[in-house]
C-alpha cells in the first residue's frame, strides 16, 4: 500500500517510532483522585500541578530529576495538607507508576519487529524511565529508547524527532510515529515522518498497511 500524503506518495514506512504513556502503557486517573480525595483535595490538584509546563518541561527535558521534580509539587501543596512531609507522600502516591501496559499494542510492537521493522519507544519521560521499562518488562521489545530527558530535548520539538530518527537510522521519510497526542503527531509532520494519532486497536489495520506488512 502506498500511503498517501500532501507531498504526494509516500512508500511504506521501515521503521516504527511509538509513544509510551497513552499508547504502550495507559493509566487509571481515578488512581490519583482517590489519593487526592483522602488528603481533602479536589481530583485533579496534584496531576495538574504537576503538569503545570514550567514544573513538568524541566523535569522531561532532564533538568530535573523526577524525585526533584515530586519535590516541587509537595513544596507547592504543603500549606494545604499539613505540611511538607505529608505533601511528599501525597505527590509520591499520586503519580506513582502504577498503570499497565496495553497488551494488544505490545502485541503489536512484537508482530511488527517479527516482520522485520525496527520500533523505538519515543517518548517524553522522566530519568527514571530506565527503571520503569524495567519493572514492566518491556526493555527487551524495542530496538531503540528515545526518553527525552536523556537527550535534553522534548516533543513537540523538531529536534527530537531528528534525535529520534538518527537512533534508530531511518531516514524520516521512512519512518512511522505513532501517539495520542495530536501536536506531537502534527509536529512529527512537520519534521518530515508519517504520523498517526493513535486511536485505539481499531488503527492496527491501517498501522500496519503504513508499514507494508
Amino acid at each position: 500500500m502506498t500511503i498517501q500524503t500532501m507531498r504526494g506518495p509516500r512508500q511504506p514506512a521501515t521503521a516504527l517510532l511509538i509513544d509510551f504513556a497513552g499508547v504502550v502503557y495507559r493509566r487509571d486517573p481515578s488512581a490519583s483522585a482517590a489519593v487526592e480525595e483522602r488528603h481533602g483535595l479536589p481530583p485533579g490538584t496534584v496531576t495538574d500541578l504537576g503538569a503545570q509546563w514550567g514544573r513538568l518541561r524541566q523535569a522531561l527535558a532532564g533538568e530535573v530529576t523526577r524525585a526533584e521534580w515530586l519535590d516541587g509539587i509537595a513544596h507547592a501543596l504543603a500549606d494545604r495538607v499539613g505540611g511538607l512531609d505529608a505533601a511528599r507522600t501525597l505527590a509520591a502516591e499520586a503519580h506513582a507508576h502504577d498503570g499497565e501496559i496495553v497488551p494488544e499494542v505490545l502485541a503489536f510492537v512484537d508482530e511488527v519487529r517479527a516482520a522485520g521493522r525496527r520500533v523505538g519507544l519515543a517518548a517524553n519521560a522522566m530519568d527514571d524511565f530506565d527503571a520503569v521499562l524495567a519493572r514492566y518488562g518491556l526493555t527487551d521489545h524495542f530496538d531503540v529508547i528515545v526518553n527525552s530527558s536523556a537527550i535534553g530535548i522534548h516533543k513537540p520539538a523538531p529536534e527530537f524527532f531528528t534525535r529520534a530518527c538518527l537512533a534508530i537510522e531511518t531516514p524520516p521519510e521512512r519512518c512511522l510515529f505513532v501517539d495520542d497526542d495530536d501536536r506531537d503527531v502534527r509536529a512529527a509532520r512537520a519534521a518530515r515522518l508519517s504520523a498517526y494519532r493513535y486511536n485505539g486497536p481499531q488503527d492496527f489495520p491501517y498501522l500496519r498497511a503504513a508499514l507494508g506488512l
